[in-house]
């Protein structure tokens, strides 16, 4: 299952970064719904607003109108991110350079900081959906921590692909483990299911139903953790969080040996109480006990002779008790005549 699961958010991941012009748009949204779509014509205003202010020459303003040309009116969310992103990278250098990082896989193990998008000197919408587009690309990289901490503080109303910002939250904390946080985006996004692209509404619900199964401290939980912690070391990470992770995994490993350990001792002790016979014992066998062998005298008269058979029957009653009985029995009864005869001879 986590095999599978991991394959389908690499081949989504992608997806969703490529170009979506040819995809239906998605159906419309409820009025009372928690968070919306941007609208197509709502994202070029603003972008053109912002356009305005930087006082851009005639020629790259040109290419900004060729960048939103033919904008259709239910423009897929992915759609409208790479137009603003490319957009931005006609003006601002920063923005360019970051494009230029996110439109080839990584080929290098230390990432360029971008301080910039955190900075404040930038707007609002620029930074805001650029983060978006960086931490998208950081998690077609397997950088979940550098992902995560570009999408953390974003908020919904401020970026033009909401349904976007929420699902890379959702695979960013179902790769870290994130239980609660995962559940939490996930939910999110699910509740405007119906504003949501279907591959995301999809692969949602498969990162819910595995995360609410993830329970701390098992073999599961373990295996996932030290597959992480795989991760980080063939992206050259070696520092204080895999060390954290790597202690974190011995201290569960050790808890799991000590509950397994415990298990084991209470099924052995529970074994040997309930140790009880189930049957008879076997004919086969004496049974060996540790009394006396003496049984309670009971008074039966006083004439002498009491349990005396004649000769003859007495060797009867001995040859039936041989043939229907194992021969033990046959001395066993033998001594007990004899015991009898004694304490009567005594008295």
């Amino acid at each position: 299952m986590k095999i599978i699961l991991t394959a389908t958010l690499a081949t989504w991941c992608w997806i969703a970064s490529s170009s979506v012009s040819a995809q239906s748009p998605d159906p419309p949204i409820d009025s009372d719904a928690t968070w919306r779509p941007a609208r197509a014509e709502e994202v070029k205003a603003q972008i053109f607003a912002w356009f305005a202010t930087e006082k851009a020459d005639s020629a790259v303003r040109a290419k900004a109108d060729a960048i939103w040309a033919n904008l259709p009116a239910q423009a897929s969310e992915d759609d409208l991110l790479t137009r603003l992103v490319q957009t931005f990278s006609l003006v601002d250098p920063n923005a360019a350079k970051l494009t230029a990082l996110c439109s080839e896989p990584r080929d290098q193990l230390v990432i360029p900081p971008q301080t910039w998008l955190a900075d404040g000197d930038a707007p609002p919408l620029l930074t805001n959906n650029m983060r978006l587009f960086y931490a998208r690309w950081l998690v077609h990289e397997s950088l979940y921590d550098e992902a995560l901490d570009q999408l953390l503080g974003l908020s919904l109303k401020n970026v033009v692909a909401p349904a976007s910002l929420l699902f890379y939250q959702s695979v960013v904390h179902h790769a870290l483990l994130n239980k609660e946080s995962g559940l939490k985006s996930i939910d999110e996004l699910l509740q405007e299911a119906e504003a949501s692209p279907r591959r995301y509404v999809a692969l949602a619900r498969l990162m819910r139903e595995d995360l609410k199964g993830l329970e701390d401290d098992t073999l599961d939980h373990i295996a996932r953790r030290m597959g992480d912690i795989r991760r980080r070391l063939d992206l050259g990470r070696a520092g204080s969080k895999v060390r954290s992770v790597e202690d974190g995994v011995i201290e569960s490993l050790d808890k799991l040996i000590k509950k397994l350990e415990e298990q084991q001792k209470q099924q052995q002790c529970s074994g040997a109480n309930s140790i009880q016979s189930s049957s008879p014992a076997k004919d086969s066998r004496l049974i060996r006990g540790k009394g006396p062998g003496n049984v309670t005298k009971k008074n039966i008269g006083s004439e002498s002779g009491w349990g005396d058979l004649p000769p003859k029957q007495r060797e009867e009653s001995m040859q039936q008790i041989g043939r229907d009985f194992p021969a033990h029995y046959r001395d066993v009864i033998e001594q007990y005549f004899r015991r009898l005869a004694a304490e009567g001879s005594e008295e």
